[in-house]
């Protein structure tokens, strides 16, 4: 191991408030949402994702502490990544502008969004949590969280995936006249 260790505690609090920032964009927007009429698909289901989320960044500090890692390639190659990534997570999030949410929400007379990464991908910001689940391990030298967390995650958005469909498919249907679709 090199004799170059850096305290990359740093790193893990970064995590922490952006993830307690989009909490708050979050309730915000969800708030604003149910007053025009929004509603929440499946909110059952949504402390699946709170456990897999709060399970990740326990188990990682866990791994991880003291988050002394070594200035190599890895590092700064999953450093790139992750910087990469956040590019995409603000991409998405600007694109949804108030209607995203981390919850599965339906506001009627709303269309489906088009622009931005969703004109490539139907759920891209499960692919930046998916990416973000094996890069951020693999930065701080967590296998144990990138393998439990990385599976787990992957069981958890296929239900929720499916879950979201049905809404939006809900949406297309309540926003389309008779006989045509969005």
């Amino acid at each position: 191991m090199p004799d170059h260790l850096f305290s990359f505690l740093w790193f893990y609090l970064l995590l922490l408030v952006q993830r307690l920032a989009e909490l708050c964009l979050c309730a915000r927007n969800r708030a604003a949402m149910a007053r025009q009429g929004g509603r929440e698909i499946a909110p059952d289901s949504y402390r699946w994702m709170v456990a897999l989320h709060a399970g990740f960044y326990l188990v990682l500090l866990l791994e991880a502490w003291p988050f002394r890692i070594p200035a190599d390639l890895l590092t700064w190659s999953m450093l790139g990544l992750w910087l990469l990534v956040q590019g995409m997570r603000y991409w998405v999030i600007a694109s949804l502008g108030r209607l995203w949410t981390t919850r599965i929400m339906i506001l009627p007379g709303t269309r489906l969004v088009h622009t931005g990464p969703y004109r490539f991908l139907r759920h891209p910001n499960y692919l930046v949590i998916t990416l973000e689940f094996a890069i951020v391990p693999l930065l701080l030298r967590a296998p144990l969280t990138l393998l439990l967390f990385g599976l787990a995650n992957l069981v958890v958005l296929r239900q929720r995936i499916a879950l979201e469909e049905e809404a939006l498919a809900s949406l297309v249907s309540s926003s389309s006249p008779p006989g045509k679709k969005d």
